[in-house]
């Protein structure tokens, strides 16, 4: 398979496992709500740049690092899991946006980066990625680079859909209860993708 031919399958599976639910998604729905669209930005670009990183990484032989040392994995896992279940916390704990909490924050570049390296559905997406599409021909890091860069094109644009979902929503929940009833289940449904980290 060569580059060019890659790119539709690549595109449509990207497409499949961005679109959908997990611990990006989830956060980014909330986030959305919770501060807006351009505030969420840099932790959408995070994503992308930490992906972009995780994946070529992959590509490059940071697979076999777990092939050959499984501890590893399962202490990212651990940390996955413990760093998820903060941001779940925050998530459900935040306050109303319309009602006096100004000393939230959404994640930052760099957090949102460094969380690709401890999530699983970006590992299975990395993996996934480089083992069915990238071409046995030509530079093997060309390739890899290209292949991530593509495959964060076509994420972009299906994630950002979740923090527009998220903005949406947040233009209109009306009244303290109501975010709370919201941010407590984003915060829930953020703490339950540990499940199928630890699973």
């Amino acid at each position: 398979m060569d580059m060019l031919s890659a790119f539709g399958p690549a595109a449509l599976f990207m497409i499949s496992m961005t679109i959908t639910p997990g611990p990006n998604n989830m956060m980014l729905t909330a986030s959305g709500a919770n501060y807006g669209f351009r505030r969420t930005l840099p932790h959408l670009l995070g994503i992308i740049g930490g992906c972009f990183v995780l994946f070529a990484s992959l590509a490059l032989g940071l697979g076999v690092v777990f092939e050959r040392f499984p501890l590893v994995q399962t202490l990212l896992r651990i940390i996955g899991s413990l760093y998820l279940l903060y941001l779940a916390w925050g998530i459900a704990t935040a306050p109303p946006p319309h009602f006096g909490a100004s000393e939230g924050r959404p994640l930052s570049f760099w957090q949102a980066a460094a969380f690709q390296f401890a999530n699983p559905k970006a590992w299975v997406m990395g993996l996934t990625l480089m083992a069915s599409f990238l071409p046995e021909n030509g530079n093997t890091v060309v390739n890899a680079l290209v292949l991530a860069g593509v495959a964060e094109l076509v994420g972009f644009p299906c994630i950002a859909l979740w923090a527009g979902f998220g903005t949406a929503i947040g233009r209109w929940l009306k009244g303290p209860r109501a975010w709370r009833v919201f941010n407590v289940t984003m915060g829930a449904l953020t703490a339950a993708c540990v499940i199928f980290i630890l699973g």
